[in-house]
């Protein structure tokens, strides 16, 4: 279990950019694939992106091309910079490791405006 701290969220307008970072605390995330995950009202959380340890990257096709994951292992931080945002990407978000999480945080609301 790594105790991790979101952060970055935030109110945007539709087009507006946010970077996210998810900090670890008392330990860290080396040898584990890291994900940003999030959740809508009403909706069941999903994975948007993830990176491995050594760096390598997905994304969900709703993300891909204006999302992008990467860490910085020397800070023990997983950032999420997010470029042209949708209202669909309204959420809160959540930093977690893939595949097997561990205890889900407070997350970081994220509000895009139309």
């Amino acid at each position: 279990q790594v105790q991790r701290v979101e952060s970055g969220g935030g109110l945007v307008q539709t087009g507006g950019s946010l970077r996210l970072s998810c900090a670890a605390s008392g330990s860290t995330f080396s040898g584990n694939t890291i994900g940003w995950y999030r959740q809508a009202p009403g909706k069941q959380r999903e994975l948007v992106a993830r990176i491995n340890s050594g760096g390598s990257t997905a994304y969900a096709d709703s993300v891909k091309g204006r999302f992008t994951i990467s860490r910085d292992n020397n800070k023990n931080t997983v950032y999420l910079q997010m470029n042209s945002l949708k209202p669909e990407d309204t959420a809160v978000y959540y930093c977690n490791r893939y595949p097997i999480y561990w205890t889900w945080g407070r997350g970081t609301q994220v509000t895009v405006s139309s």
